[in-house]
C-alpha cells in the first residue's frame, strides 16, 4: 500500500450537505478567538465535531437480492410488528419493523437497504421528540421512501429527532435504485424504520450496531433463520 493510499484512508470523505456548516462553525471559532483565547479551542473542537458528524466513508455492500442491508449506521432500538404509516400506503396489516437509531456521532448518511425501483416518496411533517421514543415513529416529522423489490415492497423511513431539524432525501419517485446506495441524510441525530413483509426474518437483534449499506438486517428464504445472541 502506497503513502497516498494511507493517507486517504485515514481522511474520511466529507459529504457536500456538511461544508456549509464546517464554515460556519469554523468562522464562529475565529470569531471567538478573536473575542478571548480559551473560546477558540471551545470552538475548535465544535468544528472537529461538525467536521466527523458529515463523514461519508465508502462501503461494501453485498449484492444479494434474498437480504437486506441497514439503512443507516447505529443501534438497532425495535424490531417487531407494526402497522406501517399511512401515508406509505402499505395497508393496515402488521409488518415487521426494524428500526435504527442514530446518536450526534453516528454516520448520517442514509442508503437503500434493498434494490428496486422507487414507487413512492412520502414526506409527513411532525413533531421532534427523541428518536429513540417508539411514539417518534409515528408523531415525528418523517420522509418515507417505498421500494418495489425483488421480494415485494420494502420501505425505509427517515425519522427526524430530538435535534434534528432537516430532513434530506436525494431519490426521487420511479427512479431505480441499488442497495446500499446513498439516498439522504438526517441532521443531527434521528432514526430510521425499515419496514419489511412477514416473510422476512431478521438477521439482528435489539442492541447490536449496525453499518449502513453492509450489516445485514433481515434475510428471505428457508435458509434464513432467526437468529439466537447474548450479551457479553
Amino acid at each position: 500500500m502506497s503513502l497516498v493510499d494511507s493517507i486517504q484512508k485515514v481522511f474520511v470523505p466529507i459529504h457536500k450537505e456538511g461544508w456549509p456548516f464546517i464554515g460556519i462553525f469554523a468562522l464562529v471559532t475565529i470569531v471567538l478567538g478573536m473575542i478571548w483565547e480559551p473560546l477558540f479551542f471551545v470552538g475548535l473542537v465544535l468544528t472537529a465535531w461538525c467536521t466527523y458528524f458529515f463523514r461519508d466513508p465508502e462501503r461494501t455492500t453485498p449484492l444479494d437480492d434474498d437480504i437486506v442491508v441497514s439503512p443507516a449506521d447505529g443501534v438497532v432500538s425495535a424490531i417487531g410488528p407494526v402497522v406501517p404509516p399511512e401515508e406509505l400506503g402499505l395497508g393496515d396489516d402488521e409488518w415487521t419493523r426494524i428500526s435504527v437509531f442514530m446518536n450526534v456521532f453516528s454516520v448520517h448518511v442514509n442508503r437503500a437497504p434493498v434494490r428496486g425501483e422507487i414507487s413512492k416518496i412520502a414526506y409527513k411533517p411532525g413533531k421532534f421528540l427523541n428518536a429513540d421514543l417508539d411514539k417518534a415513529s409515528r408523531e415525528n416529522e418523517r420522509n418515507g421512501l417505498v421500494i418495489e423489490s425483488p421480494h415485494g415492497q420494502i420501505a425505509t423511513v427517515q425519522v427526524a429527532g430530538l435535534i434534528a431539524r432537516r430532513i434530506l432525501c436525494f431519490a426521487n419517485e420511479g427512479e431505480q435504485i441499488a442497495a446500499g446506495e446513498r439516498f439522504g441524510i438526517i441532521r443531527f441525530g434521528s432514526r430510521l424504520d425499515i419496514y419489511l413483509p412477514k416473510s422476512a426474518v431478521p438477521q439482528v437483534a435489539v442492541g447490536q450496531n449496525a453499518i449502513a449499506g453492509e450489516t445485514v438486517l433481515a434475510g428471505f428464504g428457508s435458509e434464513y433463520k432467526l437468529r439466537v445472541t447474548r450479551k457479553g
